[in-house]
C-alpha cells in the first residue's frame, strides 16, 4: 500500500504531531508498506532538496502554506507518486491555525485528490481549537470528519465527541499513539551516572516530567507539590526533561515563563533542572534516572499524551491525574498511580507515598512495562492499516 502522511509539522522541528509521524511512518515501512510524510516547505531551501530519505523515511517538503495552497502541492504529490490513501495528521497548531488542510476531502478538492483521505484528530481538546473562533472551530472540525472516508482518534473522549456526528458511526476508529522515545538500556553504572550528571546525590530523589510545559499539562500544580515535599523534608530533586516550548504553539512559551516564575517564587530553583532539548537516546537516560514521573494533566490521563506513553514504555513509576475515560492496561496502584487534577494536596501526597514505599514503586514500574506492551509502534501501524483499507472500500 502506498500512503502518505500529511503532518504541518515534522523533525527537526519539536512537537509531538511530528514525532508520531515520523514513528508511524518507519512501522508502516517495517510493516512491508510505502509510507512518506508530506509537509512543510523549510524556508530558502531548494526545491531539488526538498524530497528525499530522512532517518529511514521519505519526506517530501513541499508544502509552503496551509490555506487553500496546499490543496495543489497535496494533489501533486498523490498523483506523482500514485498514493492510495492520504492520511492527515491534524491538530490545529501544527497547521498555524490555518484551516486548508480541514477541507481537502472538499468537493472542488477532490476532482485533483482521487486518493481516500483518513483524518486523524490528535487534540480535540477546546483550548487548541481555535481558542478565539467561536462556532468556526467546530464547524471546521466536523467539515473534516463528516468528509472524510474514516476518523481515527487517539483515545475514548474524543471518540465520544465525534460519536455525536451520526455520519461517522461506521467511519470512527481509535487507534492509540505510542511513544516516540525507544527505550535505551542502562546498567545500574550508567544510571548512577546518568543521575550524577544531574547533580543528584545516591541519597537523592529524582522526580520526573516529560514533554512541554503547557497549560493543560499542569506544571504550576508540580512546582507547588515539590515545594511542600521539600518542606516536609525529602531529599527531593525535579528534573524537566526535554524543550521548553515546542515549534507550533505559542501558548506554550507564555505558560512556560508563568511556571519559570512560580519556581522563583516558591524557591525551589535550587530543586529543578531542565534538561532543554535532547535527541531521543538522551531523553531515555533522563527517563531511566528518574524515580517517579509526575504528569499532573490538568484534564486527566489520557492516552493523547506522548509523554505519558514514554513514561509507560520506559516501565516508569508514574504519578498522575484521574483519566475521564479508562485507559487501557493502567490500573490504580498497579501500573500508575491516580490522583484528582488540581489537588496539590494529593498530588504531594501520592508522590511521597511512591518515593518512600519501595514495594508500591516496584510493583507500579512493572505494571507500567506490562501495559506499554499494548501501545506498540507495530500494533499502532497494524491498526491504522485496517482503517486505510476500510477507507479504501468505502470510497
Amino acid at each position: 500500500m502506498k500512503i502518505g502522511l500529511i503532518s504541518g509539522e515534522y523533525p527537526p522541528q519539536q512537537g509531538g504531531v511530528g514525532d508520531f509521524t515520523r514513528e508511524l511512518a518507519r512501522a508502516l515501512i517495517a510493516a512491508g508498506h510505502e509510507a512518506q510524510v508530506i509537509t512543510t516547505a523549510v524556508s530558502r531551501q531548494p526545491s531539488a532538496s526538498r524530497r528525499g530519505w530522512e532517518d529511514g523515511v521519505n519526506v517530501q517538503r513541499v508544502v509552503s502554506s496551509w490555506g487553500t495552497r496546499c490543496w495543489r502541492q497535496i494533489a501533486e504529490v498523490a498523483k506523482q507518486d500514485r498514493l492510495d490513501v492520504l492520511n492527515i495528521q491534524y491538530e490545529p497548531a501544527a497547521y498555524a491555525m490555518q484551516v486548508g488542510v480541514n477541507f481537502l476531502p472538499s468537493p472542488w478538492v477532490r476532482r485533483s485528490i482521487k486518493a481516500p483521505i483518513v483524518a486523524t484528530f490528535h487534540d480535540l481538546l477546546v483550548p487548541y481549537l481555535f481558542p478565539k473562533a467561536g462556532p468556526l472551530r467546530w464547524q471546521v472540525v466536523e467539515y473534516l470528519a463528516r468528509h472524510s472516508e474514516a476518523v481515527i482518534v487517539t483515545n475514548e473522549e474524543d471518540r465520544a465527541r465525534l460519536s455525536n456526528f451520526q455520519a461517522l458511526t461506521s467511519n470512527l476508529h481509535v487507534v492509540p499513539i505510542g511513544s516516540n522515545i525507544e527505550p535505551v538500556d542502562l546498567s545500574e553504572t550508567d544510571r548512577a551516572a546518568e543521575r550524577a550528571h544531574w547533580g543528584i546525590r545516591p541519597d537523592e530523589f529524582l522526580l520526573g516530567y516529560f514533554g512541554f510545559l503547557n497549560l493543560s499539562k499542569g506544571g504550576a500544580d508540580l512546582m507547588q507539590a515539590l515545594r511542600t515535599l521539600i518542606d516536609e523534608g525529602l531529599p527531593v530533586k525535579l528534573l524537566l526533561i526535554g524543550g521548553r516550548a515546542g515549534s507550533s504553539d505559542p501558548t506554550n512559551a507564555e505558560y512556560a515563563a508563568q511556571v519559570e516564575r512560580l519556581i522563583e517564587m516558591l524557591g525551589v530553583k535550587e530543586r529543578v533542572s531542565a534538561t532543554g532539548y535532547l535527541e531521543p537516546a538522551a531523553v531515555s537516560r533522563a527517563l531511566r534516572a528518574c524515580d517517579v514521573m509526575v504528569l499532573p494533566y490538568i484534564d486527566g490521563a489520557s492516552p493523547r499524551r506522548g509523554s505519558l506513553l514514554a513514561a509507560i514504555a520506559h516501565g516508569k513509576a508514574i504519578v498522575t491525574t484521574e483519566p475521564r475515560y479508562p485507559l487501557v492496561g493502567l490500573k490504580q496502584s498497579e501500573s500508575a498511580f491516580f490522583v484528582s487534577p488540581n489537588n496539590l494536596r494529593s498530588l504531594a501526597s501520592a508522590v511521597k507515598q511512591v518515593l518512600q514505599n519501595k514495594e508500591l514503586r516496584t510493583r507500579l514500574e512493572c505494571g507500567a512495562a506490562e501495559a506499554g506492551r499494548l501501545y506498540t509502534w507495530d500494533r499502532i501501524a497494524a491498526q491504522s492499516i485496517d482503517v486505510y483499507r476500510h477507507a479504501m472500500r468505502v470510497e
